[in-house]
């Protein structure tokens, strides 16, 4: 009986360590940013600091965004937006995150405004899985974070901010194959009262990042560049709705 439980004891090891390493592997198949990128953002602007990619504006800011990548995307593919947002006054920081998922890495929002401890106000940004990542560090640092962008993503269950005076703003596209607009609908009852929706007509799960195409999305009848400059059109407008930056 001894001899039949270690076998099943070795068996089960066995196939937790497959899994493991299964799942590593996966992990580490990421969605590397496009050239299309480099088309619209200089190398030399993309800066590393610490754990995250930052982009600083010319001026002080007083107001800072973390965006949270979707799930196996690198952190450059969302340069356009750390340059924009920049250009508007605006401190960015585009985590790495552990195993390249933000539900693994939730807190690091938090590391990124304690190294930038003069900023007085902070946005989380997040992109499919990203932002299911944002709104859960959000729901459970309120008193830390000032708002919530959502970039073709919703929250999760547990992160219900029906009753939170939360400003958030949830931007899906069109042709979206992951986050439908049937995931939309049905997660809104999570959003805040405060909450705007806003569609990007034409537009996919991918272009709102800048990395090619991914599977299970549609194909977008808009260009990647078409796509995020409504993209940063509409957070531009919501930010300063929130109070604009002091440079």
């Amino acid at each position: 009986m001894k001899k039949i439980w270690k076998v099943l004891l070795l068996v089960l090891l066995a196939i937790l360590l497959i899994g493991g390493v299964g799942f590593y592997y996966w992990a580490q198949q990421t969605y590397d940013a496009s050239d299309t990128l480099y088309e619209l953002v200089n190398k030399e602007d993309i800066q590393s600091e610490e754990d995250w990619l930052l982009f600083e504006p010319e001026g002080e800011a007083d107001t800072g965004v973390i965006l949270y990548p979707g799930a196996k995307v690198e952190p450059e593919a969302y340069s356009y937006y750390g340059k924009q947002l920049a250009a508007q006054g605006y401190l960015v920081a585009i985590p790495n995150l552990r195993l390249n998922l933000a539900i693994l890495d939730l807190n690091k929002a938090e590391q990124i405004m304690e190294e930038h401890p003069k900023l007085e106000h902070w946005y989380l940004a997040g992109h499919s899985l990203g932002g299911i990542g944002a709104t859960s560090f959000a729901m459970d640092n309120q008193d830390l974070v000032n708002g919530v962008i959502l970039l073709g993503s919703y929250p999760s269950d547990s992160a219900d901010f029906s009753d939170v005076a939360m400003p958030m703003l949830s931007i899906s596209a069109e042709y979206d194959g992951l986050s439908t607009q049937d995931k939309i609908d049905d997660a809104k009852h999570l959003l805040s009262e405060q909450a705007v929706m806003h569609e990007i007509k034409g537009g996919n799960h991918a272009q709102f990042g800048i990395y090619g195409k991914q599977k299970g999305d549609e194909e977008a009848s808009i260009s990647v560049e078409k796509q995020q400059d409504e993209i940063m059109q509409v957070i531009t407008e919501w930010l300063d709705q929130q109070g604009a930056p002091e440079n």
